[in-house]
């Protein structure tokens, strides 16, 4: 799994690609937990085009950093999942509860 971040005016863009699952929770974290108190960051989007896997830890990493956005007031949208990951984000109804774009 590769994770990098990208700052784009206000928002932080996270790209990842690969297996996203419970071996990258310590990447995932470290990718996201600063922007939630950068001052200067007012949304982040998750780019999952490059991720061809996931599963229940990655929906739960992804809820946790829901919740974290939430509480510091940013805005979180789930970008470019491909065919695979989007099917799973829909069993998991994950539309209801993230803009997936």
């Amino acid at each position: 799994m590769s994770i990098d971040t990208k700052l784009v005016g206000n928002t932080v863009i996270i790209n990842m690609s690969g297996r996203f699952d419970f071996n990258v929770q310590r990447d995932f974290k470290n990718a996201y937990d600063p922007q939630l108190s950068n001052p200067n960051v007012s949304a982040i989007e998750i780019n999952l085009a490059g991720v061809d896997y996931l599963d229940s830890s990655a929906l739960g990493m992804l809820l946790m950093l829901r919740e974290r956005a939430n509480s510091a007031g940013k805005n979180l949208k789930l970008c470019k999942p491909g065919s695979g990951v989007s099917q799973i984000l829909g069993i998991a109804n994950f539309s209801k509860l993230f803009t997936i774009e």
